[in-house]
């Protein structure tokens, strides 16, 4: 492994744990020439994904590109770093799974969007924001109104006892 440092290919590995739920290795290792250390990751590739960007530009699916894209929209939110990277990882593998060696940027963008939809609210917009290229406010109130359209209030006793009881609820306000 060519170290980050010096450009050296002779690097030998002090430790290595399983990492990512076991689907990857994590090694670190020792320049022998200038004695830096760093670490490297080791994972299994079912297959490689190609991309087809909008533009029909094909380039290589990019792991990193994907956990960084998320990381993002999931900046400063109440969400523990290990569900991100389970998050990812979850795609990856949907991904890799699929069957297919090309993949449209639409379809990777419409996974993560449903997956933070799942996830965090907030991550979900700001992702559709860049995304879907929001342009004004506009943009914004639609994608709102559809998400609270698909969120049940917490306080409608309908969605969450039935109507019985929001009938016993009405009754007892007339009294």
């Amino acid at each position: 492994m060519r170290c980050p440092f010096c450009g050296s290919e002779d690097s030998q590995v002090k430790d290595s744990r399983p990492s990512d739920e076991n689907s990857a290795i994590r090694r670190r290792r020792i320049c022998s020439d200038c004695g830096g250390r760093f670490t490297t990751f080791e994972r299994v590739q079912l297959r490689e994904l190609t991309v087809v960007k909008r533009s029909g530009r094909k380039v290589l699916f990019d792991r990193d590109k994907l956990s960084k894209s998320i990381s993002v929209a999931m900046r400063k939110r109440p969400i523990e770093p290990e569900r991100i990277d389970r998050l990812v990882l979850g795609l990856v593998r949907q991904l890799e799974s699929s069957g297919e060696t090309e993949i449209t940027s639409a379809e990777i963008g419409e996974l993560v969007m449903a997956a933070l939809r799942g996830l965090d609210p907030v991550a979900y917009v700001r992702f559709a924001s860049v995304y879907r290229d929001f342009r004004d406010t506009a943009d914004f109130h639609a994608v709102l109104r559809d998400l609270a359209s698909d969120t049940p209030d917490p306080l409608d006793l309908n969605e969450r006892f039935g109507t019985p009881v929001l009938d016993e609820v009405a009754t007892e306000k007339k009294h």
